[in-house]
């Protein structure tokens, strides 16, 4: 899917170097990093290598910096998928539908998929009465003919990122 108008267009690969690389791995692993333990590492003095972050930042290849939160800590018992299909494929059907779910807190990701459904989400559920709960607020939404759940039961993995 094309950036929407108000999204940055990152930059591409030709335009990184091998610092900026570095840079974007070091970040990845550890977004609390200090800029002067940062620049140590990628051997650059401080200021140009806030110059590089800031740059990657405006160019939308560093999207922002989040903690980690263990979700079961805070209540968050359930964590399940939902292959969601619509009844049409037009444009404004998909756009209603995305706005819709991307204002659920409970839903904390939302792909247009190819294949087997339109969307997938990954949704966190204090419990199976709330994922109950949700997947019947998904069922009956506007334009949605199937939602299958996919419930975890472990993760083997769970990286995010990119592998550099």
């Amino acid at each position: 899917m094309a950036p929407r108008s108000n999204e940055t267009t990152p930059a591409s690969m030709a335009e990184l170097d091998a610092i900026d690389l570095r840079i974007l791995a070091e970040l990845q692993s550890d977004g609390r990093i200090t800029n002067v333990e940062l620049a140590s590492r990628v051997g650059l003095s401080a200021p140009p290598c806030l110059r590089r972050v800031r740059r990657l930042e405006e160019a939308g290849v560093l999207r922002g910096y989040h903690a980690d939160v263990e979700p079961t800590a805070l209540g968050f018992e359930v964590t399940f998928f939902a292959v969601v299909g619509l009844e049409s494929q037009k444009q404004a059907v998909l756009d209603a539908f995305e706005a819709e779910v991307i204002g659920w807190p409970e839903v904390r990701e939302c792909h247009m998929i190819r294949g087997g459904g339109d969307f997938l989400l990954r949704l966190v559920a204090r419990d199976t009465a709330h994922e109950n709960a949700l997947t019947a607020r998904l069922t009956g939404a506007q334009n949605v003919h199937k939602v299958q759940t996919l419930q975890t039961i472990r993760t083997a993995k769970n990286v995010v990122g990119v592998p550099f």
